[in-house]
C-alpha cells in the first residue's frame, strides 16, 4: 500500500516535472520572454503579421512581417508569442584613432553616377534610427558618413558596420558575407580605418584623388579647387572630410588641385585616397619658374614682339609670369611643374667628366680646334653666368629648361665662336694671346648671351690640349720654354755684368773716401812748402844782387885809389870774381839752392805726415784704363808737379851751363 502510494507519487512528480519543461518548450518557443545585455542590442523579426509582407526592401516599416527598424536594448523583453524572433548583436565599437565604415542593406538606389550612398541630410546621417534614415531617403550601400571613436547601437541587420577588426551584423547570406569582407580588405589596403596623418617633420603634401561625384570636363585632368571657404558653412569640406559638403560646393571625382598638408585628417576611403608627396623646396639662389597644366586659359603677357610662348599669370594655365621665390611649397606635382631656375652666379664646363652641382653640363667636353698651321689641339673652356630671376620665365617659356639651353644653344654657339678664332691663329699665337682672346670672346659672347636672357660674367680659358697619344704641341711647348730660358740667362748675365762694375765703382768711392783725410792733409802740405820755397828763392836773389852790388862798390873804390893799384886791384877783384862766379855755378847757383831748400823741406814734411811714400790703394787713372797697373793713390802728373816745384832749371843749367875748366896762363902776373 505504501509501495503503491509512493509509486503514484513519484508519477505525478514525473507528470508535473514533464509539465513544467514542456511549457518551459512552449514559453521559449513562443518567444514571449527574451532578455537582452546591456553590451547588447536585439534586432527584432517578425514572423507573421495582418498586414503582409513587405512589398519592397525587407526591413518593415509599417508592421508587416519582416525585420523592425527598432533595436532592443539592454532588459527584459515580453512578446506575443509565437510572433516574433529577436536576433541578438553586440554594439559596435569604434577605437580611439580609427575609422568605421557604414553598408546599408535597405535604402534607394544609387544613382547612375554615384559610388557612395548620399548622407546629405541630418535624418540620413543617423544611423542608429534606421527608421529615419530609410524614411529620409537614405540610399542603400556603403555610404559617404563615416563613423568616429565611440559605441554605438545600430541595427546591424540595416547597416553593416565595417572595422579593422570585425563586421559587426548578422550576414544575411554567404555572398553577402563575401561582399563585406572584399570591403574590408579594399579599405585596409588603403589604410582606410586610420586617419590621415601628415607629420610636420616629414614635409609632405596629400595629393587627393576623389571616387565620387560628377566627371571632370572634357579636356580637364585636374579638378579645380572648391569649398575652401572657411565662412561658407555649406561648401566647406575641410580637406574632404566632409564629402557632402565638397560635392555641394560643386566639386569633381578625380585627382584635385586643392592638397592637403600637416595635420591628422578622417577622409573616408571609399571616397578619396591621398597620395603622400614631398613638398616642393626651391633653394637659396634659385627661383622655381611653374609650368601649369590646369585653370583658366589667360591672355599672353609677354607682349607683343616675344614670339618664343606665352606667359599667364599666376594661377592660370601656361607659363606662370612670376616665379616662386626660395622657400617650401605644399605644390601639387600633377597639377604643374616647377623648374628650378640658379639665380647665383654658375659655371658651364666644356671639360669632360667635371660637371656641376645642377648637372647642366654633364653632355659638354672641350672644343676641338683646327689652328692657322693645321694644328688640332682641345680647348678646356669655362663659363660663368648669371640668369636674372625675373627673366627665368623666359628662358622656359622659350627653351623649356636650363639644360636644353646649354645643349642646343649655347653649346654649338661657343663651339663656333672658337672654332672660328683658332682658324685664324697659329698654335703659337693661340698660347701667346690667350689673354686676348679671353678678352675678346668675353666681350662678343655677352651680346649673343643677352639675346637668350642671360648675363655672361666672366669667359675662362683653359690650355689647348692634344689628343692622346699626340706629342707635337707638348713638344713646341718645350721648345718655347727653352727659348724663354735662354732669354732670362742673357738678362741675367746683363744684370750681373751691371752689378759687378756698380759694386767696383761702390768700391772705389769707398777708399776714397778712406783716403780723403790723407789726401787732403798733403795736398795742404804741398801747398805750404811752395809758398816756403817761393819765399826762399826771393832771399836767394837778394842776396846775390847784393853781392854782385857789393863787388861793384868794391872795384870802383880801388879803381878811384889809384890807377897802378886799381889795375892790380881789378885783376884781383876780376879773378875773386870770376872765382865767386865759377863757385856759385858749380855749385849750382841760387834757384838750385832754393831747390835743395825745397827738397829737404819735403822730405821732412813726408817724415811729418806719416803716410807711406808707395801707396797701399790702387786708384784709377782714367777712364777706360781699367787694368792699367800703373795707376796709383797718387798719379805720376802729380808727383812731376810736386817735383818740378823743387827743381825747375837747376838740373838743366848744371848740364848745360856747367863751368868749363879755364887755362891758367902766366903771362898775366
Amino acid at each position: 500500500m505504501d509501495v503503491n502510494h509512493l509509486s503514484a507519487g513519484l508519477t505525478n512528480i514525473a507528470v508535473w516535472a514533464g509539465a513544467v519543461v514542456a511549457f518551459l518548450i512552449l514559453l521559449r518557443l513562443a518567444n514571449i520572454f527574451r532578455y537582452i545585455s546591456n553590451n547588447q542590442v536585439g534586432i527584432v523579426e517578425k514572423l507573421w503579421s495582418t498586414k503582409g509582407s513587405i512589398k519592397d526592401g525587407f526591413i518593415a516599416l509599417n508592421g508587416e512581417a519582416g525585420y523592425e527598424p527598432e533595436v532592443l536594448r539592454g532588459g527584459l523583453h515580453v512578446f506575443f508569442p509565437f510572433m516574433y524572433r529577436i536576433h541578438k548583436s553586440d554594439l559596435v565599437t569604434v577605437g580611439q584613432g580609427k575609422i568605421a565604415y557604414v553598408f546599408a542593406r535597405d535604402g534607394a538606389p544609387l544613382g547612375a553616377s554615384q559610388v557612395l550612398g548620399a548622407n546629405d541630410t541630418e535624418d540620413k546621417s543617423d544611423f542608429q534610427d534606421t527608421r529615419k534614415f530609410l524614411l529620409a531617403g537614405g540610399q542603400k550601400g556603403p555610404q559617404r558618413k563615416v563613423l568616429r571613436e565611440g559605441t554605438y547601437a545600430i541595427n546591424t541587420t540595416q547597416f553593416a558596420i565595417i572595422t579593422d577588426e570585425r563586421v559587426y551584423g548578422h550576414a544575411l547570406s554567404g555572398q553577402e558575407r563575401a561582399v563585406l569582407d572584399g570591403m574590408q580588405l579594399t579599405i585596409s589596403e588603403r589604410w582606410g580605418f586610420t586617419p590621415v596623418i601628415l607629420a610636420a617633420n616629414q614635409d609632405l603634401v596629400g595629393v587627393v584623388t576623389v571616387h565620387d561625384g560628377p566627371s571632370l570636363p572634357p579636356g580637364e585632368i585636374i579638378a579645380p579647387e572648391v569649398g575652401i571657404d572657411l565662412r561658407d558653412e555649406a561648401t566647406f569640406h575641410n580637406n574632404f572630410q566632409e564629402p557632402e559638403h565638397f560635392l555641394k560646393a560643386g566639386g569633381y571625382r578625380g585627382r584635385q588641385l586643392q592638397v592637403i598638408v600637416e595635420g591628422t585628417w578622417y577622409i573616408n576611403r571609399l571616397f578619396a585616397t591621398v597620395e603622400s608627396v614631398p613638398k616642393t623646396v626651391i633653394p637659396v639662389g634659385n627661383v622655381g619658374v611653374v609650368i601649369f597644366y590646369t585653370g583658366p586659359r589667360t591672355d599672353d603677357v609677354s607682349g607683343e614682339q616675344y614670339r618664343h610662348g606665352e606667359l599667364v599669370l599666376n594661377g592660370s594655365r601656361g607659363v606662370w609670369k612670376d616665379p616662386l621665390l626660395p622657400g617650401k611649397y605644399a605644390f601639387n606635382t600633377y597639377a604643374g611643374k616647377i623648374e628650378v631656375i640658379p639665380t647665383v652666379n654658375f659655371i658651364l664646363k666644356w671639360v669632360r667628366g667635371e660637371v656641376g652641382a645642377m648637372k647642366l653640363d654633364e653632355n659638354l667636353s672641350e672644343i676641338s680646334l683646327i689652328t692657322k698651321d693645321a694644328f688640332e689641339p682641345t680647348l678646356p673652356l669655362s663659363v660663368v653666368m648669371h640668369i636674372d630671376y625675373k627673366k627665368a620665365p623666359m628662358i622656359i617659356q622659350r627653351f623649356g629648361d636650363v639644360k636644353k639651353l646649354v645643349e642646343q644653344t649655347l653649346d654649338p654657339m661657343v663651339s663656333a665662336f672658337f672654332k672660328n678664332i683658332a682658324q685664324k691663329m697659329t698654335l703659337i699665337e693661340l698660347l701667346q694671346n690667350r689673354a686676348a682672346i679671353q678678352q675678346e670672346s668675353a666681350a662678343e659672347m655677352k651680346a649673343k648671351f643677352e639675346g637668350y636672357s642671360l648675363d655672361l660674367q666672366e669667359v675662362l680659358i683653359g690650355t689647348p690640349r692634344a689628343p692622346a697619344g699626340d706629342h707635337t704641341i707638348e713638344n713646341i711647348l718645350i721648345q718655347l720654354r727653352s727659348r724663354q730660358v735662354a732669354r732670362e740667362q742673357i738678362e741675367t748675365y746683363q744684370e750681373q755684368e751691371r752689378a759687378a762694375v756698380q759694386e767696383r765703382t761702390l768700391n772705389e768711392a769707398k777708399a776714397t773716401a778712406a783716403a780723403q783725410s790723407a789726401l787732403t792733409q798733403s795736398l795742404i802740405q804741398v801747398k805750404v812748402n811752395e809758398n816756403e820755397g817761393a819765399a826762399a828763392l826771393a832771399r836767394a836773389t837778394k842776396d846775390a844782387e847784393t853781392r854782385k852790388v857789393t863787388a861793384a862798390a868794391v872795384g870802383e873804390q880801388s879803381r878811384l885809389e889809384g890807377q897802378g893799384e886799381a889795375d892790380r886791384v881789378l885783376a884781383v877783384g876780376a879773378a875773386n870774381a870770376q872765382a865767386t862766379k865759377l863757385a856759385v855755378d858749380a855749385y849750382g847757383g841760387p834757384e838750385f839752392r832754393l831747390a835743395e831748400q825745397n827738397f829737404s823741406r819735403f822730405a821732412d814734411a813726408l817724415t811729418k805726415i806719416n803716410q807711406p811714400l808707395v801707396p797701399q790703394f790702387l786708384m784709377s787713372g782714367g777712364q777706360g784704363q781699367e787694368n792699367n797697373s800703373g795707376a796709383g793713390l797718387i798719379p805720376t802728373a802729380m808727383l812731376s808737379s810736386m817735383f818740378g816745384q823743387m827743381m825747375p832749371d837747376a838740373l838743366a843749367r848744371l848740364k848745360d851751363e856747367a863751368p868749363k875748366a879755364t887755362p891758367r896762363t902766366n903771362g898775366g902776373g
